[in-house]
This record gives structure tokens, C-alpha cells and sequence, in this order.
């Protein structure tokens, strides 16, 4: 139920735009192009079949944040194989992957690299650290300290790191699934909110139905192990011109005005203004989401219509992970939050307030 009821005379949303035949664009994606980029998804979903039982809204959040050339944040409490999800993905791909356990005692160049003096040749030599990967699973990204959280900023930020004040480009694609667990306080460093904005997405995994519970059991038992053997798994694996393939197949998927001016108004909605601003929003909402948010939102919305076999961003693209782009972004009062309202009330305020163009 939504925390605030839409406000009158608002138009309420339109059912999805029924899809159209694939034809070439101006921006040069053809039927072809979007068969092919299914096909390769398709190729991920067949592999997370293979390891993971439900938590099929995480699995394409995953894929779409790569397509979109993202990064992505996963919050669940232990257990829900987040870090089984993020590896999935990762192997799903022929290129690097780093998995970096943190801890309040890891330090920037534990995750960066650092500067070694070799004695036999009286140099300094670079050894590159673990963020130095296509696809980098930060687990319990939380537990890390401010000043390696500040280097794990640079690197989303500017895909580039800074070891003895030499610049060193990330290998492209790059990626960052950081994994947290919410209930943990002892130990721990809350991410600080430009850190936050970096992140594409942030999902949130809730418990398995007992059906799916029962169906994850019977996969281990038939595997014999708890732990997966990515050599075991079938299926081709995408190379990394595939991934480039798909992300810049993603930029090519033609994004009208109103379905940016869409975008726009759902992110300034947040913030207490757009074109049906909602009464009372500023006594629960103490910072709405950045620029940052409404070019995320047009960039999901390009993945998700690419997946979907589109070359077009339909309302119902942007809709679709509105959630998990906006949660990570909203700041609310405290008296939002001692009355225990969340950022996904918010959400679901902002979009159904938002007229569907």
C-alpha cells in the first residue's frame, strides 16, 4: 500500500505499450542484433538454472546491470546465496573474477595493489590487487573501513585506480557485486551515501518459499556438494566481446523525450517537486535521488528493452526496476523512520503518483 495516496487528478497508469516488430533503427540495431543479444542472456539464465532455485528477480537484476554497465549492491540477511548469485554471473563470463572477503582490518592496497622494491634490480615493481578484475565480488562490503571504502569509490567512479601515483585502467568490462548483510552492527561501517549513488542497483533478497526451499535441497542432494563447481556447470560461456556486445547494443535502443521526461519527473517527484508533487513529502523524505538516478534509469531501461527484444523504452522498462534504482538513493527523516516507514513506501508513492506518458 502506498505510504501516500496519489494526489487527485493525477492520470493513472496506462497498461504497457503492446510490442511492435524489431526493425532496424537509426541507431543501426537490427532483428539480428536482437535476437543475438537474447540468445546471450538466454545463455546466463540456462546457467543460473543450474545453481540457483528461485531468486529470479536477482538474476535478471544481474544480468540487466551488466547489460547496462552498472554496478550492483545485494542486501539479504546470510544464507540466500547472494555470493552464489554473484558468481554465477561472473563465471557466466569468460573474463577475470576477484572475490574480495572484507574485513575492518583490509586496507586499500590489500584491494588496489601496491608498490614492492625488488632488491635484485633496486626498482619498485606494481603488483596490481584483486579490484584489478572484470567481475569483482566485494562480500560484506560493510565491514571495510572508510579509507578502503574511499578506494573502492575511485574505481567505480573512475575505472581507474592510483598505486604510487601511477594511474592503472581497470580492464574493461568491469563490474563491481558487493554483498551486505543488514543486521550485522558490531564490526561494521555503513557505506557513505556517494558511495551508495555508485551503485546501479541495490537488491534486496527476501527468504525462498518452502517449494523453492524444498527444490534447493534436492539440487544439492543431486549434486552432492554444497558448494558449486563452476567447471561442472553446461553451457557455452559469453566471451568478453559478447559483453561489449551487449552493453553497447544497449546504448543503441532508441529512448524517446517523454519516456526521459518520464525519467526525470519520477526522480524529481523524490526530491519534492516534478509535475505532481507529493503533499507532506519533505516530513519523510530528507534528500531524494541524484541525476545519477534518472541516467541509471534510462540506462536499465535500454538493458531491459534490449532483453525483451525491443529497440525501443517502453514506460514499463523504466517502471520495472524503479525500486532497486531509487531505495539506495532516498534519505529519509528520522521521523520517517521511527515511524517505520521505508524507502520502498516512498517508491511505490513516487510511481503511482507519477502520470505514465
Amino acid at each position: 500500500m502506498a505510504l501516500f495516496p496519489p494526489q487527485p487528478n493525477v492520470p493513472q497508469p496506462m497498461p504497457p505499450m503492446p510490442q511492435q516488430p524489431a526493425t532496424p533503427t537509426s541507431a543501426g540495431l537490427s532483428p539480428d542484433d536482437l535476437n543475438h543479444a537474447r540468445q546471450l542472456a538466454d545463455r546466463i539464465r540456462a546457467r543460473f538454472a543450474q545453481t540457483l532455485v528461485g531468486q529470479d528477480n536477482l538474476r535478471e537484476e544481474l544480468i540487466v546491470t551488466m547489460v547496462a554497465g552498472g554496478h550492483i549492491l545485494i542486501e539479504s540477511v546470510p544464507g540466500l546465496a547472494k555470493t552464489t548469485a554473484a558468481q554465477t554471473l561472473a563465471t557466466s563470463v569468460s573474463g577475470s573474477f576477484k572475490r574480495v572477503q572484507c574485513t575492518p582490518d583490509l586496507m586499500p592496497s590489500d584491494l588496489v595493489g601496491t608498490q614492492v622494491f625488488d632488491f635484485s634490480t633496486q626498482r619498485f615493481s606494481t603488483q596490481i590487487g584483486p579490484i584489478h578484475a572484470n567481475f569483482v565480488l566485494l562480500d560484506e562490503i560493510n565491514r571495510s573501513n572508510a579509507k578502503t571504502q574511499s578506494a573502492m569509490l575511485e574505481a567505480m567512479a573512475e575505472g581507474a585506480t592510483t598505486i604510487g601515483g601511477e594511474r592503472i585502467a581497470l580492464p574493461q568490462p568491469f563490474m563491481v557485486i558487493a554483498t551486505e548483510n543488514p543486521i550485522e552492527e558490531e564490526g561494521t561501517f555503513n557505506l557513505p551515501e556517494a558511495q551508495m549513488d555508485r551503485f546501479t542497483m541495490k537488491a534486496v533478497m527476501s527468504y525462498p518459499s518452502a517449494d523453492e526451499e524444498q527444490r534447493m535441497l534436492a539440487m544439492l542432494t543431486r549434486r552432492g556438494s554444497d558448494t558449486i563447481d563452476t567447471k561442472q556447470l553446461e553451457g557455452e560461456v559469453l566471451s568478453l566481446s559478447d559483453v561489449e556486445f551487449l552493453r553497447a547494443a544497449a546504448r543503441r535502443v532508441h529512448v524517446s523525450e517523454a519516456i526521459m521526461g518520464y525519467a526525470v519527473d519520477i526522480v524529481t517527484t523524490s526530491r519534492g517537486a516534478g509535475t505532481h508533487p507529493i503533499a507532506n513529502l519533505s516530513a519523510r523524505v530528507r534528500l531524494g535521488a541524484s541525476p545519477r538516478a534518472s541516467i541509471a534509469l534510462i540506462r536499465v531501461g535500454q538493458a531491459a528493452a534490449l532483453l525483451a527484444g525491443r529497440d525501443y523504452v517502453i514506460p514499463e522498462d523504466i517502471r520495472m526496476f524503479a525500486h532497486e534504482i531509487l531505495r539506495h538513493r532516498i534519505l529519509l527523516t528520522f521521523e520517517a523512520l521511527a515511524d517505520g516507514v521505508t524507502s520502498d513506501q516512498v517508491v511505490d508513492s513516487v510511481v503511482a503518483t507519477v502520470p505514465v506518458p
